[in-house]
């Protein structure tokens, strides 16, 4: 037998591709959680149908899950997989394009059919043809391997079979040197009231690692060392998980509750599944029977006095539209969590996009602005959720917190805060009459805030109108008078544009950069990867994020004017580009894509290079 031999590296990327139904999500979940226990830094993409069950064998049946995992610093999942786990001819198909010459590509062979093959198109076996030899293929009959590793447990074949992920989990981690002991735990969890299936899984994953020992085909075994990170305790965590912690965590430092009305949307719902588990922190959820329901039983909670919440995803926010004017016209805080998914209309619910911009922005009737903001990363969530929670509380309006798909179902490591770290955001109800009679006045302002009292309903000697017809200036009264209507107009979008923001920071190592570039929400990435990778080639380049998107940071307009052109890439026909064209008028140059996925490092560095170099 040949000796094992170890090789450091100091990054991998792995794509896990398969039918929607083989598991790839979990056996790249499980990866990424054994990865993150060695202190890898860590960056994931799920990518699946949104079909619940896709055709088997087909191109649009196709779920693939890439982890990014590396001993420094990283920002995104990864452009290029160094290797494949193809668990058929369709997977093969769908990916194989975007692999670099000499990646590593692992194949289920038993799913190499006739019948499979003709489905993708495939007249000859691309393992048979030549039309891979720029890669180091490895066929492995997976499933008939896992078959015979369970033969003696007396497990159905079928069940069996479906436990072929597993194998491939095994081989991976014992090529890449990770740790498996949580796997077990978990399996042993997840199929705790089937012994039979806890005993299948973790044999079908020891035969994988085993395999990886025995087999001459692998014979090297790779190691990437833990990252540089702060010290402090960590835990993987997708954009959805650390946005609904970071809603619990915002009543907790509001002194709270939390009612979040929702309706299930791709893909946004996580949210409700996770919220659901914190009832101990006076969490509340309602999934309502449709979107309507939904915002307006968490404005009603708002007006009750809690910390009303609704998630939905882009059509969503289109059915909230009404109820969200009546909040601005109502002046209640309320949070609007919109995950982006690529439309129109239904779209492609399980892809990526941030073409929701302009419907928060100015998606009503009326004059109705509100505030917006955007978290980076999958981790920014938690801060992110209780920023929205912070202002729709102290300025008493509606915030929109525009989070998308790359950002909710990616996962990175999260270190966690210290609570006593986290902002105050308490505010006080209202207990008093304020008027100088002795009556209360529902819309006399807080000075320095503009936010009208939070009175809450049976609180004696506070009672008030409410209700979406225009109100008196104090007193809250139904008014048709013209110079009031103007005056609450102008007071409302007033209260919104003085919400004081932090600065936009610039990063710009060279102090010498002519070009900016200019992201908000889950371009974050990519973009950090495109400018880190030019300045080590020597080409000075800056960067700035937006989280706070309205109100834009006071100094945004002097940032913008301090360059000599303002690059801005975005999923989306150009929204933003608009807003900063319109606005401080600057000829923004936008860089626009709508394909579903994120944009690759790679096509960013090309573009801005040119840019840099070409003007």
């Amino acid at each position: 037998m040949l000796k094992e031999r170890v090789e450091q590296v100091d990054r991998v990327v792995i794509r896990f591709a398969g039918d929607s139904g083989d598991g790839m999500q979990l056996t790249g979940d499980r990866f990424t959680s054994e990865t993150a226990q060695l202190g890898n830094d860590i960056s994931t993409l799920p990518n699946f149908p949104a079909e619940i069950r896709a055709p088997a064998g087909t191109l649009p049946g196709v779920s693939s899950f890439q982890v990014h995992f590396a001993d420094y610093d990283i920002l995104t999942p990864g452009d290029a997989p160094n290797v494949l786990v193809a668990m058929n001819p369709a997977a093969l198909k769908a990916n194989v394009g975007d692999l670099p010459p000499g990646a590593d590509i692992i194949v289920n062979t038993d799913e190499f059919t006739k019948r499979n093959l003709a489905k993708v198109g495939y007249a000859v076996s691309p393992l048979e043809d030549g039309s891979l030899d720029g890669f180091a293929l490895h066929p492995v009959a997976l499933t008939s391997m896992t078959v015979g590793a369970l033969a003696e447990l007396g497990v159905a074949k079928k069940d069996a079979e479906r436990a072929k992920n597993m194998f491939a989990l095994g081989l991976l981690s014992w090529m890449y040197s990770r740790p498996f002991a949580s796997t077990i735990r978990f399996l042993e969890r997840k199929f705790a009231k089937r012994p039979d299936l806890v005993a299948a899984n973790k044999a079908a994953f020891q035969a994988g690692w085993n395999f990886g020992e025995t087999t001459e085909d692998f014979a090297v075994r790779y190691e990437v060392k833990p990252a540089k990170m702060r010290p402090g305790t960590y835990r993987n965590i997708t954009g959805n998980a650390a946005l609904a912690l970071g809603l619990v965590a915002a009543g907790v430092r509001a002194k709270l509750p939390v009612f979040l009305g929702a309706y299930p949307i791709t893909p946004a719902s996580d949210i409700l599944h996770e919220l659901s588990k914190h009832k101990r922190f006076g969490v509340t959820t309602m999934q309502a029977e449709d979107e309507i329901a939904a915002i307006g039983a968490a404005l009603g909670a708002s007006y009750g006095g809690a910390l009303g919440v609704t998630t939905t995803s882009g059509p969503g926010v289109a059915l909230k539209g009404e109820t969200i004017s009546l909040a601005i016209a109502l002046e209640l805080p309320l949070v609007i969590v919109d995950v982006q998914r690529a439309g129109p209309s239904t779209g492609m619910p399980t892809k990526t996009e941030q073409a929701d911009l302009n419907m928060a922005l100015y998606g009503r009737h009326g004059e109705a602005p509100l505030a917006v903001i955007a978290p980076k990363s999958p981790s920014d969530c938690f801060h992110a959720a209780i920023e929205a929670a912070r202002i729709a509380l102290m300025y008493r309006t509606p915030v929109i917190l525009l989070s998308d798909n790359y950002v909710a179902n990616g996962s990175e490591p999260w270190l966690l805060p210290d609570v006593n770290d986290l902002p105050d955001i308490s505010v006080a109800y209202t207990t008093e009459p304020n008027g100088d009679d002795g009556r209360f006045l529902p819309y006399l302002r807080d000075p320095q805030t503009m936010a009208r009292p939070w009175a809450i309903p049976g609180t004696p000697g506070l009672e008030h109108r409410i209700g979406g017809l225009e109100k008196a200036d104090k007193t809250g009264d139904i008014s048709y008078d013209p110079a009031n209507h103007e005056f609450m107009v102008r007071t409302r979008a007033q209260r919104i544009d003085n919400i004081p923001v932090p600065d936009v920071e610039v990063e710009d190592p060279d102090e010498n950069s002519r070009v900016l570039v200019l992201g908000w929400g889950s371009t974050y990435g990519p973009i950090g990867a495109a400018c880190r990778a030019l300045r080590q080639r020597g080409l000075p380049i800056a960067q700035a994020h937006l989280r706070h998107l309205a109100p834009l940071p006071a100094n945004l307009g002097a940032v913008l004017a301090g360059f000599d052109k303002v690059v801005i890439p975005e999923m989306n026909l150009g929204q933003l580009a608009h807003v900063i064209r319109a606005k401080y008028l600057i000829d923004a140059v936008p860089f626009n894509q709508v394909s579903g996925l994120p944009f690759t490092a790679a096509t960013l560095e090309n573009m801005l290079e040119d840019v840099v170099k070409n003007g």
